[in-house]
């Protein structure tokens, strides 16, 4: 008799890296636009302390559409490897947004998710290792109902609540849209900015019903 456990792990939560730094400099460009309005239309000044800057919605920009064709692909695939049946649903973007912290520092979020999405994203255009990282959140609620201490909380392991990641400019991360997120404290002294990237994979019934629908309408409505 054997006294070694076949282990297995269920209820595993992915989170794929990808480093693209060939876009960062273009995409910066396209960029500095929405950055700019939006600085424009917060009007903070100098009175920004702990402000995070959100631009208008980016994916219907033509100048970033090879940006947002490479995540909508690659947000089905990431699906796909989840063991999701993605042949009868379309991925679509519900938002699309580039940020960046305060020059005055105190930007930060607070653990968060993205209600009615699958797929949520993050392309990283200026940063460093002493700006703010992303920290993604245990989701199992019953996990913490039974919490114990970590034997050692710099080491991965099965027992961590949470875990963040050092990104440097071009890294491209994806998360299930379930998983919590936040942003610590970012102290302002070098830039920090990126975009977010929210995905939902809508049914091809639902699809075809609104094209049938909308056809319809067509045809028995006069103007």
């Amino acid at each position: 008799m054997s006294n070694e456990a076949i282990v297995n792990h269920h209820f595993q939560t992915p989170v794929w890296l990808f480093e693209k730094s060939e876009w960062v400099n273009e995409v910066n460009k396209v960029c500095d636009k929405y950055i700019k309005e939006a600085y424009k239309r917060d009007k903070k000044g100098k009175n920004d302390f702990g402000h995070s800057y959100h631009s208008r919605p980016l994916h219907s920009d033509p100048k970033l559409k090879e940006l947002h064709d490479w995540v909508g692909a690659t947000a089905i695939n990431f699906l796909d490897s989840m063991g999701y049946n993605m042949e009868n649903h379309s991925m679509f973007y519900t938002e699309s947004w580039v940020q960046e912290f305060s020059k005055r520092g105190g930007g930060h979020h607070n653990s968060h998710v993205h209600g009615n999405n699958h797929v949520s994203a993050f392309y990283y255009l200026k940063c460093t290792e002493n700006t703010s990282r992303p920290t993604f959140h245990d989701p199992r609620t019953g996990a913490q109902m039974m919490k114990l201490p970590e034997k050692d909380s710099k080491q991965i392991s099965m027992a961590n609540d949470k875990v963040n990641y050092i990104p440097k400019p071009g890294t491209l991360i994806f998360i299930p849209a379930y998983l919590a997120h936040e942003y610590g404290l970012d102290d302002g002294k070098e830039d920090f900015r990126f975009i977010h990237f929210n995905l939902q994979a809508v049914s091809k019934v639902i699809l075809e019903g609104e094209k049938k629908w909308h056809l319809h309408l067509r045809k028995t409505t006069t103007w």
